[in-house]
């Protein structure tokens, strides 16, 4: 798909995918490494900080694949009339790329989580997907000013380990940029910034119930456990002011 003609929202494009397509195509990159492969999550956060951030914006919209996660994003494309294919969280696509290591015999690397979460996931998915290989880095204690000797450590650890799959957990935009500046480091691997993800696959923060991540209310309900976000959740008035002036431009582009 040409991306110069896929829609945009807010200057991202957005492509109509579903979540089998996403993993029919990560399968196929694993199969035939080339090059550095980077999935990013959209969602009305994210976009905001690209609309402030010219390099976090160049960042997503040249990642090789852009999951559609809030319903922000979603609610946004259905009022300005956009094909956004299928809603996929981040975590449910991490926890599909699990088992797909598992299934293939791939090599997986977690970096960040605070304390020893990383070995600690390490050691409970080494038993739920033996085919799998396993290593944990907790990785950098202050992404905002990374020292030369963790990125190192991090490097040699990659040369040496080889991994596939990589899930870093340093929160964004910073995960993603970190990830984007060293893409020759992670050349021939699969890349993803999952954030506080690796908090819910270690159980220590619970996820929303079922029904309320139907609604698309599972914001809502990590706010409740996690009240601290309210700040990050600010972003939200911004997104739906920048939507609204989308729709504006929308509109008047229809009238000439």
């Amino acid at each position: 798909m040409n991306e110069k003609n896929q829609k945009k929202l807010l200057g991202i494009p957005i492509f109509p995918l579903t979540k089998n397509k996403v993993l029919e195509k990560i399968k196929k990159y694993f199969k035939r490494p080339t090059g550095f492969y980077h999935i990013v999550s959209l969602n009305p956060e994210n976009l905001v900080i690209a609309s402030e951030n010219l390099e976090f914006k160049k960042v997503i919209k040249t990642a090789q694949i852009k999951i559609v996660d809030g319903i922000g994003v979603v609610l946004a494309c259905r009022i300005l009339g956009m094909r956004m294919g299928e809603r996929i969280t981040g975590v449910d696509l991490m926890k599909d790329l699990l088992l797909m290591a598992n299934e293939m015999r791939l090599r997986v690397l977690f970096i960040g989580g605070k304390g020893n979460l990383a070995n600690k996931l390490v050691n409970c998915y080494s038993q739920k997907y033996p085919q799998a290989k396993f290593f944990g880095l907790e990785g950098i204690l202050d992404i905002k000013n990374p020292k030369k000797k963790e990125e190192k450590k991090i490097f040699s650890i990659i040369a040496n380990f080889k991994p596939h799959l990589v899930l870093v957990a340093f929160g964004s935009p910073f995960q993603e940029l970190w990830i984007a500046r060293h893409k020759k480091e992670f050349s021939n691997c699969v890349v993803m910034g999952v954030g506080g993800a690796l908090d819910f696959l270690a159980g220590k923060v619970p996820r929303a119930p079922v029904f309320l991540r139907k609604i698309g209310l599972e914001w809502f309900f990590r706010l409740l456990v996690q009240p601290w976000r309210w700040r990050r959740q600010m972003r939200l008035i911004k997104f739906g002011w920048l939507v609204f002036w989308e729709l504006i431009k929308k509109f008047l582009e229809d009238k000439i």
